[in-house]
């Protein structure tokens, strides 16, 4: 572990910046919304990356999914979570066409999110009642033979290797039911 953060608002801004901007091989984010990530970067520097030969893998809740609903109701903001989704899923739809950058909805249970570049990760855990901002961060890092970085990749490729893969963000909010 390099750091741990209280929450996230005091994981330093330039951090989050610098782990895209550093990224040589692989970006992986899995969130619900992480509508606070295009919000603080400007999403199409991933798109950067992915230029450059960087894998880009985003997971996003699917707005419809019974995992949104259950977690917006449990942090209390009901469909708000679904709306904010919706709005996260138009930061990045500038990007969607460029190779290297995949974009696949989720309907799982996140015990925490997952912002990894490379060999550093940032684990902004969750906490039933309580949104994910208020929660606290642990920044890693992969070091030889350890097995914590890799133990939260594999469950990154779990909810992956499940989830949709999405291109048309006109076709998923249209399917918006709002429930």
């Amino acid at each position: 572990m390099v750091e741990f953060y209280p929450s996230r608002s005091a994981v330093p801004l330039e951090l989050w910046r610098s782990l895209i901007q550093q990224a040589r091989e692989s970006v992986d984010i899995l969130v619900y919304a992480g509508l606070f990530l295009p919000e603080l970067h400007d999403i199409t520097r991933l798109g950067d990356r992915a230029r450059q030969g960087c894998r880009i893998r985003a997971l996003l809740a699917d707005p419809n999914g019974a995992g949104v609903r259950r977690r917006g109701e449990e942090e209390g903001f009901g469909i708000g979570l679904a709306h904010r989704v919706l709005l996260s899923l138009r930061y990045y739809e500038p990007i969607l066409a460029i190779p290297g950058v995949e974009l696949r909805l989720h309907d799982t249970t996140l015990y925490a999110s997952i912002f990894r570049a490379d060999e550093t990760m940032l684990v902004n855990t969750h906490v039933y009642g309580s949104t994910a901002a208020h929660n606290p961060v642990l920044q890693l890092r992969r070091v030889p033979g350890g097995r914590v970085v890799d133990h939260y990749i594999t469950s990154f490729d779990r909810v992956w290797n499940q989830a949709k893969p999405t291109t048309n963000i006109d076709a998923v909010i249209a399917a918006f039911d709002g429930r």
